[in-house]
């Protein structure tokens, strides 16, 4: 009977637990998905980008949002359980069925490595896909928004290697003394001047049909110019300016550690690529392996420290004081570990000492957590 009432009373606060958890984290994350959002548009009113791409590439941002949120989200809501199974005396329903401290710091643990799992799959396979997917979306992507790119008496250049003047604009599409600048390298130019112009902006066509107009080649050597009565500029060729490369944040995980353990480490030079793996990426790579694999045993740590709660019963004098410290504690643990990422990416030593550190911090915290519920 007693095992019974044990794994009721867990299931429970295991199951409070969670709901809060996962309410917070889905409010949260929409807030922040929202903001960022907004902060996006600009794909939409400076590069060009149509309003499907930049639908799909913020909903692909949004499981980044929640990686970054989770660990503090269950940092609060394991404190928030056990402060308020206190307050309610349902910690005594846990003593009284002969369940000790030390026994519920190890179910909270185990507890933690759920999330724990939870992080890495989300570090190292969902969140690399979506942002590759992310960035697929805009290197394939055209310039779907021609029309509210271009305004009267305004040089616009966000579309890469073309910069365009138009003097005035109706609502038609139609435009009057339009002046266009083609830089197709470092040393040929096209300068094109029309008295009149008509944007054609379909899924079919993306062009400027230009009327009355000269066209002026310049190259290093001459420069030519001849008079047109009508010509056509295909603009479909021409790309934004946003960032089309893919970041290594974007790679596969796979590819990464292969790189990392067979080039870095094992100096195995068939693994060299020019963009992928190579001498620079070093550092980088460091960085980027530690985020998705050890920074989450971070969760570990932080558990611990939402454990020290156990400590202090709400019957103590200075409870207040003492749930401030184990929350400014944890706080302190994640601002580490935000820090511990960054400075693992300068070299190997540095990457070593930020895995040490971690499990110098768990094992510390349980170390005296532990001692401290055995002599009480």
């Amino acid at each position: 009977m007693i095992n019974y009432n044990k794994n009721l009373i867990f299931k429970k606060f295991f199951l409070d637990n969670t709901q809060f958890f996962f309410i917070c984290l889905l409010s949260l994350s929409i807030i922040v998905w929202v903001i960022q959002a907004v902060n996006f548009l600009d794909f939409v009113t400076e590069d060009g980008h149509g309003l499907l791409v930049y639908i799909k590439y913020t909903l692909l941002n949004l499981p980044k949002i929640i990686s970054r949120l989770m660990p503090f989200i269950f940092f609060v809501a394991i404190c928030y359980s056990i402060n308020n199974s206190e307050d309610k005396n349902e910690l005594k329903i846990f003593w009284i069925n002969g369940i000790d401290k030390k026994n519920f710091l190890n179910i909270v643990l185990k507890y933690s490595i759920i999330y724990l799992i939870l992080q890495i799959f989300l570090n190292s396979v969902v969140i690399p896909f979506c942002q590759n997917k992310a960035r697929t979306y805009i290197q394939t992507s055209s310039i779907d928004f021609f029309p509210s790119l271009i305004n009267e008496k305004k040089f616009i250049d966000t579309v890469e290697k073309l910069t365009i003047y138009v003097e005035k604009k109706d609502t038609q599409n139609n435009y009057k003394n339009i002046f266009l600048k083609d830089v197709e390298d470092l040393k040929n130019t096209k300068i094109i001047y029309a008295s009149k112009g008509i944007l054609k902006n379909t899924n079919q066509e993306r062009s400027l049909f230009l009327t009355d107009g000269k066209i002026i080649n310049i190259n290093e050597d001459n420069i030519t110019a001849f008079d047109f009565r009508s010509t056509t500029i295909d603009l479909s060729k021409y790309l934004t300016k946003s960032i089309i490369d893919f970041k290594i944040q974007e790679k596969d995980s796979y590819l990464l550690v292969n790189c990392y353990i067979n080039f870095h480490i094992l100096n195995d030079q068939s693994y060299y690529h020019i963009l992928d793996c190579n001498e620079s990426s070093f550092n980088i790579l460091q960085q980027e392996l530690y985020k998705r694999f050890v920074k989450p045993f971070y969760y570990i740590a932080v558990a611990i420290s939402a454990c020290f709660l156990l400590l202090f019963s709400k019957e103590s004098i200075n409870h207040k004081y003492y749930r401030s410290f184990t929350f400014i504690l944890g706080a302190v643990i994640l601002i580490f570990s935000e820090l511990s990422a960054s400075f693992s990416g300068k070299s190997f030593l540095n990457f070593q000492l930020s895995i040490i550190s971690l499990i110098l911090i768990i094992l510390f915290q349980y170390f005296i957590l532990y001692r401290k519920i055995r002599f009480r």
